[in-house]
């Protein structure tokens, strides 16, 4: 694992570096084989500037990089969100909040990195900018073995890689099913999901207003932290409390279903690694999981809001749209609106009884995703593997798309072992709970960085 953002501000602020040298170096990896494809487009002569400002290594980010994901208005640029489509819209007038607030931390920015276009799918791939492979950040190397590599995960696809692989120490980007926590799950990096509302989400281009969350990845939950705090505009209270005063649970139903063997045996095994360290676990029957297929089979908030915003689009530009995201966009176009509108009142009634069956625990333990990455050319494009990926994109979206249902909040941390394609441990809880989840995720990793 390459060092994180704080173990480096703190050896710049120690002489022993410089932001300057530091940006250098990432700008290195950024335009190395490793980030190939992870970029839409490079910013080296802002990032440089930002590094040599006098006083930059006493902000809290040191000058030190950021990635922005394509979804995000940077003050100058297009925003096109992975499209073409959008390819040769006006360029944004002003900084989306988050990213004012990252530059305003003393972030500096790298570039923007490519996602899925529009921000809909899980897998990660794009077939007008291409799709990058994805990278373990615990070891430091492609994930998987041999040349065609394996999917990087969505839709926040680039802003993985270019942690993952050292050219940036945080990835803004989205989650709206998972689109931060299944890249950090398949490159072995930590994603927090905050409740949505701690973030503002002008300046990034919608996909679901009821679901969307600005969040970011990074190396380390001291730096999630450190993130969190920036975008959020607020300080996580601090707390020693060891892992025997958290009482978590393992749901039970519907989200440790179809795991694959790796997996399971990492789940299996951290769970154990927890409770030996002292964590009270019991299982929970979490019944109100198994109700979500039923909700959504009118389509769910992401299509019919989709739809709302990109039928003026549609109308003169389907053609240029991805087949796939095109598929999924068109359902809304088939909502109703009483279907709507009961979905909306359903979900009011369904987060009340999810927070009743949680009360009694600090936090649910799940796998993040239940399947490792898949292969890169089994869900290439092509209508000859669509019927492949979309079954790999609902498996992959499955677990952490019911935490945006429920308006709560996730972190996924790594906890594969070397030798193994990356695995993520969610922790996960209703909506507010971000503070109880960042502390407890630091005890947590704590615990999982010992065994390793």
């Amino acid at each position: 694992m390459k060092s994180d953002l704080i173990a480096i501000r703190q050896a710049i602020r120690q002489g022993l570096t410089t932001s300057a040298q530091v940006a250098e170096a990432c700008l290195a990896v950024a335009q190395s084989p490793a980030c190939e494809l992870a970029f839409l487009q490079m910013s080296p002569d802002s990032l440089r500037a930002c590094a040599r400002q006098l006083g930059i290594e006493n902000t809290p980010l040191a000058g030190l990089p950021v990635s922005i994901k394509d979804l995000f208005d940077v003050q100058g640029q297009v925003t096109a969100a992975g499209s073409v489509v959008l390819a040769n819209a006006a360029a944004a007038k002003r900084d989306a909040p988050a990213v004012a607030r990252l530059r305003q931390a003393g972030g500096g920015l790298i570039g923007r990195t490519n996602m899925v276009e529009f921000a809909f799918s899980g897998v990660g791939n794009n077939p007008h900018h291409g799709t990058p492979k994805a990278w373990d950040a615990m070891t430091g190397q492609q994930a998987g073995s041999g040349p065609a590599g394996h999917a990087p995960g969505g839709s926040s696809s680039g802003a993985a890689v270019s942690v993952a692989t050292g050219a940036a120490f945080i990835g803004l980007g989205s989650d709206t099913g998972g689109s931060i926590r299944v890249p950090a799950a398949l490159n072995g990096l930590v994603g927090f999901k905050s409740t949505a509302r701690r973030v503002p989400t002008e300046g990034a281009l919608p996909l679901s207003t009821t679901l969307d969350t600005v969040c970011a990845m990074t190396r380390s939950v001291r730096d999630t932290i450190l993130a969190h705090e920036i975008l959020s505009s607020r300080t996580v209270p601090r707390t020693s409390l060891p892992l025997s005063g958290y009482r978590l649970a393992i749901a039970t139903c519907l989200m440790q279903d179809d795991m694959d063997s790796t997996v399971s045996q990492a789940f299996e095994r951290t769970v154990n690694t927890l409770r030996r360290a002292g964590a009270q676990i019991v299982s929970l029957p979490v019944n109100e999981l198994d109700e979500l297929p039923a909700m959504m089979a009118s389509g769910g908030f992401s299509p019919a809001e989709g739809y709302a915003w990109h039928r003026h689009l549609l109308e003169t530009s389907a053609s240029q749209y991805d087949p796939r995201v095109l598929a999924r966009m068109m359902r809304g176009a088939n909502m109703k609106a009483h279907e709507y509108m009961d979905l909306v009142k359903t979900r009011v009634q369904w987060i009340a009884r999810m927070q009743k069956a949680l009360q009694s625990c600090d936090a649910v333990l799940s796998p993040t995703t239940p399947i490792t990455s898949p292969l890169l050319s089994s869900v290439a494009p092509g209508p000859e593997r669509d019927a492949e990926f979309f079954r790999v994109n609902g498996l992959l979206l499955r677990n952490t798309s019911a935490v945006n249902t429920l308006d709560g909040c996730a972190i996924s941390l790594p906890c594969h072992q070397p030798g193994e394609l990356p695995v993520g441990l969610m922790l996960w809880h209703g909506p507010m709970h971000d503070d109880t989840l960042l502390q407890l995720a630091l005890a947590v990793e704590a615990c999982l960085n010992r065994q390793s």
